[in-house]
């Protein structure tokens, strides 16, 4: 195998520092067994309906006012259960995110998961238009279509 560890012909070595090195991700990476690696993380995403075989939405929540983030949210959550009632779509309630707090501003989040169509795109687009509208100063809001990590 050739690359930046071994230089072209030269033989290279790799050190992977972790916690756990008995993670299925870093034991396949270490026998380079790229084909065991995909043919089980892509079996475990149909099982668990994680991307490609559909589609997660993380909503941000972002403020030095718990209490704000925990109302703005909740009128969030509420409009699109009602928007997307008749949908095939998984609404789950807002919580603190797993880091909850950094430099002083609380962190929440709520997440969508389903297949995405544009019917359902314009509802999502439409209730955070109506937040925005109420021209709230002191929350941020993101969202963030398939994210790359949950935090």
């Amino acid at each position: 195998m050739h690359g930046r560890a071994g230089r072209e012909k030269l033989p290279g070595k790799v050190i992977i520092q972790s916690y756990n090195p008995e993670n299925f991700s870093i034991q396949c990476a270490k026998k380079q067994s790229y084909g065991m690696f995909y043919d089980t993380e892509i079996s475990l995403r149909k099982q668990l309906k994680y991307p490609p075989f559909c589609d997660i939405i993380v909503i941000r929540f972002e403020s030095k006012n718990e209490k704000t983030i925990k109302s703005i949210s909740d009128f969030i959550y509420k409009v699109l259960e009602e928007k997307l009632k008749n949908n095939d779509i998984k609404i789950f309630k807002p919580m603190p995110a797993p880091i909850d707090k950094i430099q002083n501003k609380y962190r929440w989040r709520m997440i969508i998961k389903g297949n995405m169509d544009d019917d359902i795109n314009k509802s999502i687009n439409e209730c955070l238009k109506e937040v925005y509208q109420k021209n709230i100063k002191d929350v941020r809001i993101t969202v963030d279509v398939n994210p790359n990590n949950m935090m």
